[in-house]
């Protein structure tokens, strides 16, 4: 698999709101960006043209509007993005970051419950 574009955090608020209404609006995306943050929407329209830029996102004009699809799956860029902070705080070792976490109280216990029932249910297969 080729790797995936390296998407800024900003960046990334953008593809939340893609992956999420896809297909959408550059109008559409402002709205609901310009809700939770405190961007101008030429700062969002400059994350949209980085994005497209970059290969994250295809896009249409369908009469005066421009219409936005992403080009990257959003369970890829996750898994990648996990993998890569994985492989730069923990060297690859999940062990070694659960650890942390738990040894640090960063865990409720209704969390270490559940990777209990995963791991149990994976042990299984």
């Amino acid at each position: 698999m080729a790797a995936l574009p390296q998407i800024s955090e900003a960046e990334f608020e953008v593809m939340k709101i893609v992956w999420k209404y896809a297909p959408v609006s550059t109008n559409e995306i402002t709205e609901r960006l310009t809700r939770t943050t405190a961007w101008s929407p030429k700062t969002i329209q400059t994350l949209i043209k980085r994005l497209v830029t970059k290969g994250a996102l295809s896009y249409k004009k369908q009469s005066r509007v421009f219409v936005y699809t992403p080009l990257v799956k959003e369970n890829e860029y996750l898994n990648q993005e996990s993998n890569s902070f994985l492989k730069r705080f923990y060297h690859g070792d999940i062990t070694a970051m659960v650890s942390a976490y738990i040894e640090n109280d960063k865990l409720s216990e209704t969390e270490i419950d559940t990777l209990r029932s995963l791991l149990s249910r994976s042990s299984k297969k």
